[in-house]
């Protein structure tokens, strides 16, 4: 079962080079370790950030370190460089599966204020960020954050919901995650998950981009997405739906020959769901409690790098 307790020394020495040392208003940063084993319980147990055992400093410091990382990429920067590790190690399983899940919204999710246009991806005081190392303040949502459908919030029957979208490798970790309303059809985003993907070298070299195969369900059964594939020279195995060989037998010659199925890569597509189970084992990516969209996005993040250096 997936550890959610504090970082270990082996953990911290992994991420320790990466954090910033300083910020641009208050001098040293409080100890990293001590605010990310807070961001962990937080992750793990889906208390109020105000909850916070007293352990982990002031609740305030730990809650705005998560926006500001949430914001500015170094979420999506730690996870890469795991990421990029693995692959220099010949650690990482390039059959890729996608799949998404939805994810219950809490109330207090709603109603996050729509931010000013001229204050879009800017931090409170005026500076924007663009690199990890940049000053510290509160980050204001990226344009379009106003209202539900602009902070990945679906309505439905049921209520609020989030879908998290993902690509995952053959040993049952996120490659890519994109979050989106609830409501959003599978096959809309696929190419959206499929151009996250982006491994770093570790030496010289572009990132990795392309995998060697890619399993999805029939949610993903259709001529754009197998062309996009085929575009780009990667081997897919993704059933075809009733409908679509029907359509197909009834054209004749005409119809064309069905799409290859290889039944054995097939039965690998279980990591991805697999993956999502590790996901909702954090109790705040199970249920989504951020009231931004970015923020979550940030914490699913933050909880696929523990699945990596935990794996």
């Amino acid at each position: 079962m997936l550890s959610r307790g504090d970082l270990t020394d082996d953990e911290w020495a992994v991420l320790e080079p990466l954090l910033p040392v300083s910020n641009n208003q208050c001098g040293r940063w409080r100890d990293h370790r001590q605010v990310i084993n807070g961001i962990i319980h937080r992750l793990s147990t889906g208390v109020q950030w105000r909850e916070l055992p007293e352990r982990f400093g002031p609740w305030k410091t730990v809650h705005k370190r998560h926006l500001l990382w949430s914001a500015d990429g170094t979420w999506e920067m730690l996870l890469q460089h795991v990421q990029a590790v693995a692959d220099a190690e010949g650690d990482i399983d390039w059959d890729v599966n996608v799949d998404s899940s939805s994810v219950r919204a809490h109330q207090h999710a709603a109603g996050a204020p729509k931010p000013a246009a001229n204050t879009a991806h800017h931090l409170k005081g005026g500076a924007g960020r663009t690199g990890a190392g940049a000053g510290g303040g509160e980050p204001a949502a990226p344009a379009g954050g106003g209202g539900a459908a602009g902070e990945a919030l679906g309505r439905s029957r049921g209520g609020l919901t989030t879908k998290i979208h993902l690509a995952a490798e053959g040993k049952c970790r996120p490659l890519s995650v994109v979050i989106t309303p609830g409501q959003r059809a599978d096959c809309i985003q696929f190419e959206s998950v499929m151009d996250k993907i982006r491994v770093p070298r570790v030496g010289r070299g572009r990132p990795r981009r392309t995998p060697d195969s890619v399993a999805a369900d029939k949610a993903y059964s259709n001529r754009k997405i197998r062309s996009y594939l085929r575009r780009r020279g990667i081997r897919h195995v993704i059933p075809e739906k009733k409908d679509h060989k029907a359509a197909r037998l009834r054209r004749g010659s005409r119809g064309g020959r069905p799409p290859g199925f290889d039944k054995d890569r097939y039965k690998e597509r279980n990591t991805v769901e697999r993956v999502i189970n590790k996901l909702k084992q954090f109790r705040s990516v199970a249920t989504r409690y951020d009231k931004r969209g970015y923020v979550f996005r940030g914490t699913v993040t933050a909880a696929a790098l523990l699945i990596w250096l935990r794996s």
